[in-house]
C-alpha cells in the first residue's frame, strides 16, 4: 500500500507539509487520560488567548478551503471543528483511545490528524480530486457522492475515505473497538509546518510506543519522497 498527495494537489497547494505513519497491533484497551488531559490542556491554554479562528495553522486551511471554492466557516478542517467543540463544550468527543489521543494531540498542535484502518483501505491511497463516481460513507452509515473536483482521501476502489480533504472522514475506515493496524496522516500548510509538522510526528511516535507498546513507521513526506509506502 502507498500512500501519497496527487500532483495537483502538491501544485495547487505548494506550503503543503504532511507526514504519514503506520502502527500495528493497537488494541482498544489502552489508558490515555492523563496524555489527553495532557495535550488537551495545551490548547486550552493557547484559546484562552484567543479563538481558533486567528491561530495560524488554521487561518492558512481557511486560505486553502476558499481558494477551492469552499465556504471556510461552513467547512472548517478537521482540527478548528476540533478546536472549536473544545472551546465551546469544554472537552472533546470520547471514540476510541487512539482516535481520542490523537484528536488531542491535533488540537495542541491545531493541525488536523486523520486516523485510518488500513484493514478497510483498497489498494493505494491518495489525496486528489474527486471524478464524481467515489462512493463515501458517513459515519451514520450513508453513502454520498463527492463532487467532481472535491478534494478527498480516496483508494483504489473508489472510495472516499473523507470529504473536503481535511473536513471530514469516513466512517468506512474509521477506527473501531477491532481495528488493529492503522495508518495515521498529519497535514499542514501554515509557514512553520516544517518545524511543527516532525515535532507532532514526533509526540505521536512516543505516545505510541509508550501507550501500545509499539513502533510506529514513517514520516514527514518531502518533495523529493512524497509517496510513503506501507509496510506489509
Amino acid at each position: 500500500m502507498r500512500f501519497q498527495h496527487s500532483a495537483p494537489v502538491r501544485s495547487a497547494h505548494p506550503t503543503l507539509v504532511a507526514a504519514a505513519l503506520s502502527a500495528d497491533g493497537l488494541t482498544p484497551d489502552a489508558d490515555v487520560e492523563q496524555r489527553v488531559a495532557h495535550h488537551v490542556a495545551t490548547a486550552r491554554d493557547r484559546l484562552a488567548a484567543g479563538p481558533e479562528s486567528g491561530f495560524r495553522e488554521i487561518r492558512a486551511w481557511r486560505r486553502a478551503f476558499a481558494a477551492s471554492g469552499l465556504p471556510p466557516t461552513r467547512y472548517r478542517c478537521a482540527a478548528e471543528s476540533l478546536l472549536r467543540r473544545l472551546r465551546r463544550d469544554g472537552g472533546l468527543p470520547r471514540v476510541h483511545p487512539l482516535v481520542d489521543l490523537c484528536n488531542a494531540v491535533s488540537v495542541a498542535y491545531a493541525i488536523p490528524v486523520a486516523v485510518l484502518d488500513r484493514d478497510r483501505i483498497d489498494g493505494d491511497l491518495a489525496v486528489r480530486p474527486a471524478t464524481g463516481v467515489e462512493e463515501y460513507v458517513t459515519l451514520a452509515g450513508g453513502v454520498e457522492h463527492p463532487e467532481p473536483g472535491e478534494l478527498i482521501f480516496a483508494d483504489d476502489a473508489g472510495r472516499a475515505h473523507s470529504r473536503r480533504w481535511t473536513h471530514r472522514q469516513s466512517g468506512w475506515s474509521a477506527v473501531r473497538h477491532g481495528t488493529e493496524r492503522v495508518l495515521v496522516v498529519v497535514e499542514a500548510l501554515h509557514e512553520g509546518a516544517g518545524d511543527d509538522v516532525p515535532a507532532l510526528v514526533d509526540t505521536l511516535t512516543g505516545e505510541l510506543a509508550e501507550r501500545w507498546k509499539v513502533d510506529a513507521w514513517g514520516g514527514v513526506l518531502t518533495a523529493d519522497a512524497p509517496t510513503f509506502h506501507v509496510p506489509g
